[in-house]
């Protein structure tokens, strides 16, 4: 078998959440390209079914729209019962869901703080909870959840104290479940996306300002596509990885670096 067909996800079943924009949408577009069956988890359900809609277009997978708040418990343990429902059985989670927040730390407000940390660490606490008690019950599967280069490093010029400290705690957070979860075949890792030019950054009013200062600063001089978080998606997904937890994967343009 050639490296080619060793990265390919035939049968595999996967959900993606905020997989019908950006980022998750790439992801979920390559895992279905790989041959998986993808659940479209977002918020917004016609949203998740435009997008399940464009990649049943281009590829003949089984697809499914769901809808789920992610800082739920009750709404995330309903999307697990649909998915397994309609699949049968759950081998990839790409937790992904999140927001940001530019504000100053002295003007930052404890309910702000709350929903930056709510959704990001503790919804993808719960998506990657959930999806490892089925994986567990399986014998195994992949975990994959989003972090960001923002809990490496502070960023400038933006002020985003409480998005930071949500992407770290997702890091610390996944080593934690891989250790725990080592020895019983789950495997949990992170990427951390650098600036990366998806629709929502390019025309968020906010931040289309920094674009250039943030181009200044990366050492490739770009932002990245999000079809360049696909390789390591797919190979974090498939079996390939079989040795590969705990880890965590920046894509930043060597932003990190120093």
């Amino acid at each position: 078998m050639g490296i080619i067909e060793k990265m390919r996800l035939d049968g595999k079943k996967a959900f993606v959440t905020g997989g019908a924009q950006g980022i998750g949408k790439r992801i979920a577009t390559a895992l279905a390209e790989a041959g998986a069956d993808v659940a479209i988890v977002d918020v917004n359900l016609e949203a998740a079914r435009r997008t399940v809609q464009e990649i049943q277009d281009a590829n003949h997978n089984q697809m499914l729209a769901v809808k789920a708040d992610i800082t739920s418990p009750e709404e995330v343990n309903q999307m697990i019962d649909t998915i397994l429902k309609e699949f049968g059985r759950l081998d990839v989670a790409f937790c992904n869901a999140g927001i940001g927040h530019n504000v100053e730390v002295e003007n930052d407000t404890l309910e702000d703080w709350s929903r930056v940390i709510n959704v990001n660490l503790n919804g993808t606490f719960l998506t990657a909870q959930a999806a490892g008690r089925v994986m567990l019950r399986q014998g195994g599967g992949s975990i994959i959840n989003t972090a960001s280069m923002s809990a490496h490093i502070t960023n400038v010029p933006q002020k985003e104290c409480s998005y930071a400290a949500s992407k770290a705690g997702v890091i610390a957070m996944s080593r934690n479940m891989a250790v725990e979860w080592a020895d019983r075949n789950v495997r949990v890792n992170t990427i951390s996306p650098g600036y990366m030019a998806t629709e929502m950054t390019l025309s968020d009013p906010v931040l289309k300002p920094l674009i250039e200062k943030w181009e200044q600063l990366i050492p490739v001089h770009r932002m990245g596509r999000p079809e360049e978080l696909e390789a390591i998606a797919v190979y974090l997904a498939g079996d390939m990885s079989s040795y590969t937890t705990g880890a965590d994967f920046r894509v930043d343009g060597a932003y990190t670096c120093f």
